[in-house]
Formats: C-alpha cells, sequence, structure tokens
C-alpha cells in the first residue's frame, strides 16, 4: 500500500512538507505543490481521514447536510464548500436529508459521533425542540440558506422577502392584479419569508389577495407541476404565476407548454432562483438571482474560523444577510 513516505521519496521532499502540502497548500511553493500532487497522481496515494484525525488530534472532516441536492442552488453552495474546505487541510462529507426533518437529526448526530470538525447545515428541522438540539450540538454548525429560529447558530442567507417583493413590484408595474403564488412548505424559513415578501407587496399596492391562488408546492419538480396544472385549468386563471423557487418554476413553464399555453401572452411566469442553461429555455424566464457561490464561501470561511480556535467558536453568532440580483428575461409583459 503507498505511504505517505513514498510520496516524500518521489517528489524528493520530507514527510512533513508532504503533510504541509495535504493539509495548508496555500502555504507551499507553487512548484513544491505541484511535484507533490503529480508524486500523489504517480503513486495513487490516497489519504485515510480517520488515520489523519489521529495523527493531528483533529477531525479533517467538514459535513454538509441538504435538503435536495438535486436542486442546483445547493449544488453550487456545497461545490463552494468543498474548495474552500480543500484548501484548508479538510474533506466534506455530503449528506442529503430529502427533506425529512426526522433524517436530518439522525444524520447530524451519525457526524457527531464521527467526531466531524464542523457542520454546514441547510435546515429543514423547525421549531423549539429542534432549536434546542441545535444549540446543545457539540460541534460548529453553520446554517444556510434556511434558518432555525432560536438555534443560537450562525447564519449565511439571503434577504427572502426581498426576493418576492422583487418579483411581485415588477408584475404590478406590468399591470397584474391577478397574480398566483406558489409557496414552498409552510413553516420553513424560506418558504415563509418568501411568501411574505409576496403578500406584503400586493398589501401595500392595494392589490387583492385571491386566497384560492397562494398554493404549496412543496420546493419540488412534481409539487409545482401539480399546483400549475390547478392553476391553469381554472376558467379565472391569474395572468401571472411566481414560483418561490427554481424547481417549481420550471414545473409551471413546463406545465404551460404541455397545455398550449404560451408564455407570456397567455400568462406570465417569474420564479427565485436560475438555473444551468437557462439562457437557452425559451422564453427565458425572469427571475430574482441569489449569489450561491457568495453563500458557500461566507459559510465556509464563518464555519472554518468556528473550527480554528477556541476563541472564535465562542463569539455570539451571526447572521450574514445578502442581496438578491433581478434579471429580467422574456416570461412576464404588459398587461
Amino acid at each position: 500500500m503507498t505511504t505517505i513516505r513514498d510520496v516524500a521519496r518521489l517528489a524528493g521532499v520530507s514527510i512533513s512538507t508532504v503533510s504541509l502540502a495535504l493539509n495548508s497548500p496555500k502555504r507551499v511553493g507553487a512548484e513544491t505543490l505541484d511535484r507533490i500532487q503529480q508524486a500523489i497522481r504517480s503513486t495513487g496515494y490516497r489519504i485515510d481521514p480517520v488515520a489523519q484525525t489521529l495523527a493531528r488530534g483533529r477531525s479533517s472532516l467538514i459535513g454538509f447536510v441538504s435538503a435536495n441536492l438535486g436542486n442546483m442552488f445547493f449544488g453550487d453552495i456545497r461545490r463552494e464548500i468543498e474548495h474552500q474546505a480543500l484548501d484548508h487541510g479538510y474533506f466534506v462529507l455530503i449528506a442529503d436529508s430529502s427533506g425529512r426533518a426526522d433524517l436530518e437529526r439522525a444524520l447530524l448526530e451519525r457526524l457527531q459521533a464521527q467526531k466531524i470538525a464542523g457542520i454546514a447545515l441547510a435546515a429543514n428541522g423547525r421549531g423549539e425542540e429542534y432549536a434546542t438540539f441545535l444549540r446543545d450540538f457539540k460541534r460548529p454548525i453553520v446554517m444556510f440558506d434556511q434558518k432555525v429560529d432560536g438555534a443560537a447558530r450562525d447564519f449565511v442567507g439571503s434577504d427572502n422577502p426581498l426576493t418576492t417583493t422583487i418579483l411581485t413590484e415588477h408584475l404590478l408595474q406590468l399591470g397584474h392584479r391577478r397574480i398566483a403564488f406558489i409557496s414552498g412548505p409552510s413553516g420553513l424559513h424560506t418558504a415563509d419569508e418568501r411568501l411574505k415578501g409576496f403578500m406584503d407587496t400586493m398589501a401595500g399596492a392595494g392589490a387583492d389577495v385571491d386566497p384560492s391562488l397562494v398554493v404549496e408546492g412543496g420546493y419540488t419538480r412534481s409539487g409545482g407541476h401539480t399546483q400549475a396544472m390547478r392553476l391553469l385549468t381554472r376558467r379565472d386563471r391569474p395572468t401571472a404565476i411566481i414560483g418561490a423557487n427554481n424547481m417549481m418554476g420550471l414545473a409551471t413553464l413546463q406545465v404551460m407548454q404541455e397545455m398550449g399555453f404560451r408564455c407570456p401572452d397567455d400568462v406570465s411566469l417569474a420564479m427565485v432562483d436560475d438555473v444551468p442553461w437557462s439562457n437557452v429555455i425559451t422564453p427565458r424566464i425572469t427571475m430574482v438571482v441569489q449569489d450561491a457561490q457568495k453563500l458557500g464561501e461566507l459559510a465556509a470561511q464563518r464555519l472554518l474560523a468556528r473550527i480554528a480556535s477556541p476563541e472564535a467558536a465562542a463569539e455570539p453568532p451571526q447572521d450574514f444577510i445578502l442581496t438578491p440580483r433581478f434579471v429580467r428575461g422574456e416570461s412576464t409583459r404588459r398587461l
């Protein structure tokens, strides 16, 4: 079996230099780092995280727990956290809770049992009992995207009410008043905040909201498809629809195409968050975009800081809120 000694011998450096390159690559010169990386590829050397944890006296593993890794938004955040972690000598264990609070809690407990260094968490659990569980958790946690009130943990997210405020104001300015809203799961931080942004903006404009046009799509493509079908088969269908995330927004466009509706000639559409290749989707959807890369970068930086020193670990929790960006497409039009 290839060892770190073999890598050091082939690269012509000391074992300690190889160790430094693996744990803190930025502290190694570019030429030396390149030789070490080539030696690793040539020998097929693989790091044993358990052995590394024992040698360092602390874990080299960071957990990433999210509700739906099939959503590209979470994939972008995960990628940035992975890059940041690797630059600091940590490896990321990825877990998908499928939006189930019971599974999410079980995953966190399993990660804690593995002596994980810290966890980046998009929480789906909610309520005071779950907040207490997160407060008492023995490892650093940084929540991203989804926040649990009372958890007393760092949070990195976007201004969620603003995402739907922007979209609603845009549609109102185009003359729409009969606007449908496909929301995420009730009780979930981002879902409640985005619904609030929509409702408050409609009320502020003096526009009545038909309660039957405010429906829950569960942040899933299937849920969005079902609700869009119901909305678009009504005799008094809405003139515009807002999807509270990209999965439900795309599902709504799919239903329009299946039913023969023209977007935006028959119904306008707007949604929160972008998707890969959105520039080739016809029509280009009007959207509000979160900076997933920046969210991942901030979450990783905060978590790594918490892990690095007792002083940082003892600091009061902070919220880091980013401003989303409006992208006007061709899926909305003036009435």
